[in-house]
């Protein structure tokens, strides 16, 4: 069954504050294999220009998808997140996310599409601080694999 259409550009609640710690940064960076010490060491990251470590590009992937279980659990929406695949990620930043940053994500349905029974939907993430400056946007595609038949 097609997701509704009338679902695109639907937003819900931004989430409650993530506060990124130096630890859930350097854990992630060594996770994915990037040994820049701007993620790891204080005194490289100020060496850049930074307050405190940063968080590697893709970090924000771990509270973009956190977020956009609201959307996928909509029970009015009727997507079947058992079927669901990850198809694609892009990432566009104002700012580096920082250590001590506190951050909220609003999510957007952006489009939904039906391809080959398929349901493919894409959900943008606004990532903001506590003082409600604009970090990064985050777009994600959801693929619903169309179900088999018996």
């Amino acid at each position: 069954m097609a997701l509704d259409q009338s679902f695109v550009g639907r937003s819900y609640p931004p989430t409650a504050p993530y506060e990124v710690g130096r630890e859930k940064i350097r854990e992630f960076a060594e996770a994915v294999g990037d040994t820049n010490p701007a993620y790891t060491d204080p005194e490289a990251a100020k060496a850049l220009g930074h307050p405190d470590v940063i968080a590697p590009p893709t970090f924000l992937f771990a509270l973009t998808y956190r977020a956009a279980a609201q959307v996928v659990q909509d029970p009015q929406l009727g997507l079947d997140f058992s079927r669901v695949v990850h198809g694609d990620q892009k990432f566009a930043y104002v700012r580096p996310v920082r250590a001590g940053d506190r951050l909220s994500v609003t999510s957007t349905i952006d489009a939904i599409k039906s391809l080959a029974g398929n349901d493919i939907m894409d959900v943008r993430g606004e990532v903001h601080d506590e003082a409600g400056e604009h970090v990064a946007t985050t777009w994600m595609k959801l693929v619903a694999r169309a179900a088999e038949e018996a």
